[in-house]
């Protein structure tokens, strides 16, 4: 800015003549405003007859001046510029100056490509006299018309900033180095402002910082954050880490700070390794933090209008009488109705339907497994209430989930049941499930699932445990000591050991009775 106001003011106390004859190299280092460079302004052309792309600076400053002085020269305006340019070309040493001298200037002096706009055409020497003692007046004119400080008139723009400009190399420029340093503070901003501008790279290093840094205790919030812009990727890995950490991430702080949609997605996995009561807790807490936030007070139907759908997601037949009785039946959540027929479901045969899912959950990962260890179905096994029992191990570390069990020889029939894993040697139940299951006649098997997978450790015995009530059965015969069973994709095999059970255990044996299948995660 100063290079331009400093070339006008110097322009109006020279001559026209030593203007004209290029006598202003002192001014030489205002001359790079003219040329191509980081401001983007156009060069100057070669030829003299032209004028410079960009009319800013000295001519701009020139012609505000000339307007405000009020010249009365009626050739004044865009060919001759007025003014105090007007008297530069219409002395004699400035009329017709050689083209090359005009080309050199142009090139050479901001000053003169910008003052000098079109040399005049050669002139008659008779109007050579009158035009330089009119434009003389006008130049006095509008020296005499200047205000005490110049700068009070003049007319600047700034040139628009290019940061790049000013880096030496390529590198330097952010995006393009692929060199980005990202930090916790920063990675959600950055990854809006990639998605923003769709700056693939840069959005993808922010996703892998995020990977890097996923934890159960900030699982729920970048879940949150994935959700929002659009990561799949990210939302699936956030999910993997809470089906593997439950537990930690429900009791991380963030995790009522989530929205509805997102608690929604977490409570319908079915791969979620948690029990269904602390489910109900860590909800409850999530629906007292968003009645507070919806400025509501934070009552039973309050939790429950916040919760709205989410409710449904809770399986309350997952839980055990005590858990239920002890915790979401006294929680006020419930509608009385609700309550009743969750009790009667825990206590009465046949079960009567409830509004919510009693689909086991399953925290494990990978495909479902299964063996058969009878090789031919017979009729006719009858129940008196006593269990049926096979002992068995295995020679590796699975996840017990449910039995297949033989129906009904009489047609389609409703069967209730408990199923039970015992631990031989210190016959603790390690898991049960009170339920039934439906049978449409056939010599099939029906699935009875537990509430939650059972771990089986390797060369350790345990009981396998069937109590059914309802019409005689199929039952299987020729039954196999040992049955493997080999992963297709992996080639893994799991061998399971079938021993008799002693007791009671209704003539299930190794050769004939109930309990045909297993099925289990490795």
């Amino acid at each position: 800015m100063r290079c331009c106001v400093c070339l006008f003011q110097q322009s109006l106390r020279c001559s026209p003549s030593k203007m004209a004859a290029g006598e202003s190299n002192s001014r030489s280092s205002c001359l790079n405003l003219s040329a191509s460079g980081p401001l983007g302004n156009a060069p100057p052309s070669n030829s003299a007859h032209s004028s410079p792309a960009s009319n800013g600076g000295a001519v701009g400053a020139a012609a505000g001046m000339n307007r405000s002085a009020g010249n009365a020269n009626p050739r004044s305006g865009p060919e001759s510029g007025g003014g105090a340019e007007s008297a530069v070309r219409s002395t004699p040493s400035a009329q017709n100056p050689p083209r090359q001298s005009v080309a050199q200037s142009g090139a050479a002096s901001g000053a003169a490509s910008n003052m000098t706009a079109t040399p005049s055409s050669s002139s008659s020497s008779s109007s050579s006299s009158s035009s330089t003692a009119s434009s003389s007046v006008d130049a006095s004119a509008a020296v005499s018309s200047l205000p005490s400080s110049p700068a009070s008139v003049l007319v600047y723009r700034e040139p628009v900033y290019n940061w790049q400009a000013t880096k030496s190399t390529v590198k330097e420029r952010f995006l393009y180095s692929d060199e980005v340093q990202i930090g916790p503070e920063t990675v959600m901003t950055t990854l809006y402002t990639a998605k923003k501008y769709a700056v693939p790279a840069l959005e993808a290093h922010c996703v892998e910082f995020l990977k890097k840094n996923l934890r159960a205790d900030n699982a729920f919030m970048l879940l949150t954050q994935a959700r929002l812009f659009d990561e799949p990727q990210l939302a699936s890995l956030c999910l993997e880490n809470i089906d593997k950490n439950t537990a930690d991430a429900l009791a991380a702080e963030g995790f009522t700070d989530v929205d509805l949609d997102t608690l929604m997605a977490v409570l319908e996995r079915d791969t979620l390794g948690v029990r269904e009561v602390r489910l109900f807790g860590a909800a409850v807490r999530w629906a007292e933090a968003e009645a507070q936030r919806q400025q509501l007070q934070p009552t039973p139907e309050n939790k429950r209008r916040v919760l709205g759908k989410a409710l449904s997601l809770i399986r309350f037949p997952l839980m055990t009488i005590e858990e239920f009785a002890a915790g979401p039946a006294q929680s006020g959540i419930l509608t009385d109705r609700e309550v009743v027929s969750l009790f009667l479901h825990f206590t009465v045969n046949p079960k009567p339907h409830v509004e919510f899912i009693d689909r086991p959950r399953c925290c494990l990962r990978g495909k479902e497994c299964s063996i058969t260890r009878f090789s031919q179905v017979e009729s006719r096994w009858g129940y008196s209430g006593t269990s049926d029992r096979i002992r068995f191990s295995v020679n590796r570390r699975i996840f017990v989930v449910g039995f297949g069990l033989y129906g009904s020889i009489h047609g389609p029939t409703d069967y209730q049941v408990n199923i039970q894993i015992i631990h031989t040697d210190s016959n603790t139940v390690l898991g049960q499930n009170d339920t039934g299951f439906s049978c449409d006649g056939t010599a099939s098997t029906f699935r009875v699932m537990f509430k939650e997978p059972v771990e089986i450790l390797p060369s350790v015995n345990y009981i396998a445990c069937a109590t059914l009530k309802g019409p005689d059965s199929h039952y299987g015969t020729k039954g196999m000591r040992k049955v493997t069973h080999e992963a297709p994709a992996t080639g893994t095999k799991t061998c399971f050991t079938f021993c008799y059970a002693a007791g009671n255990n209704n003539g299930t044996s190794v050769e004939d009775g109930q309990i045909p299948e297993v099925i289990f995660y490795t």
